[in-house]
């Protein structure tokens, strides 16, 4: 598929958001990527490689043309064929544009869709000006959340953990999940194994069996958990930090997880996750573990 959008873009600019400028001098095209784009996509967003780990990391796990995506990939290109950008357009949707036009076009794109989009996500306030042109205006998001980046890399502080580090089983899978659970209910206000029980135990059962879930357990109960959410131009991408309830304010996690990065920057040179800017016990937790926050992203929750 192959659109082009000087015109519809420059009439939704100026009818529907006068407020936003878009630079629609010259064509620009938009159509859906495949497997035979994966070069010239990763080679794009290894210019970004912090920020677009997450789509990096689906292509090599997943190829371009997977469900496994929940979504496609769409490519915007100028008049000599370049990328000016690379998004994800389906539940989560990524966005990695390099021109206020590209942005604009998969906005556009991701309108025009049947996809059920979840969440929007970018860099700062890209994701909101995505939302603006996406919506037009006619409806608010149900939750915008702007979340610091936290990364570290060489040379970095040990800190003795107490508690050994293990790649997460099957066996682990209730106790895994039911953490995930409470984190993205803490961040979204929604509780995936109400909403979509089998497919999130699914998802988590599919990263177990990748080795991308780390536990500390004492005894039979889980301690501490964080996953791998992406891997990808030697960056390593987490998620999921959680410490139970009865181990927390006693700084377990923070030795947990500075143990965690010890191990991995062993096959990565920077480690990064992202974290709600209104929960700065964790923030305290991370910065203790050896992670400084160095930027802003904004997800939108649809």
């Amino acid at each position: 598929m192959l659109s082009t959008y000087t015109e519809t873009m420059q009439n939704e600019c100026v009818d529907h958001q006068p407020h936003l400028h878009c630079n629609v001098a010259d064509p620009v095209m938009i159509r859906s990527l495949t497997n035979k784009d994966t070069a010239e996509m990763m080679a794009f967003l290894k210019t970004r490689p912090v920020h677009s780990v997450v789509m990096s990391s689906f292509i090599q796990d997943n190829g371009v043309e997977s469900e496994l995506n929940r979504g496609r990939f769409f490519g915007c290109f100028d008049e000599a064929g370049n990328l000016e950008g690379v998004a994800l357009i389906g539940h989560s949707t990524l966005v990695e544009a390099k021109t206020e036009r590209a942005l604009f076009a998969f906005a556009i794109e991701a309108r025009n869709s049947k996809a059920k989009i979840h969440l929007i996500m970018s860099k700062d306030e890209e994701a909101q000006r995505f939302f603006e042109m996406f919506s037009q205006g006619e409806s608010n998001p149900r939750l915008t959340c702007t979340e610091l980046m936290f990364q570290t890399g060489f040379p970095f502080p040990v800190q003795k953990c107490e508690f050994k580090l293990r790649h997460a089983t099957e066996q682990d899978l209730m106790q895994v999940a039911e953490a995930q659970a409470e984190v993205a209910f803490a961040e979204c206000g929604v509780d995936p194994l109400v909403r979509d029980r089998k497919g999130f135990l699914e998802r988590c059962s599919r990263r177990i069996e990748q080795k991308r879930v780390f536990v500390a357990f004492e005894g039979e109960k889980l301690v501490f958990k964080a996953d791998i959410i992406a891997e990808a131009s030697d960056i390593i991408y987490l998620e999921g930090v959680y410490v139970s309830e009865e181990y927390r304010g006693k700084g377990i996690g923070s030795r947990c997880l500075s143990d965690l990065c010890r191990h991995l920057l062993g096959r990565a040179s920077q480690i990064c996750l992202l974290s709600n800017e209104e929960f700065e016990k964790a923030h305290k937790s991370f910065r203790s573990a050896g992670l400084n926050d160095t930027g802003k992203c904004t997800t939108i929750f649809v």
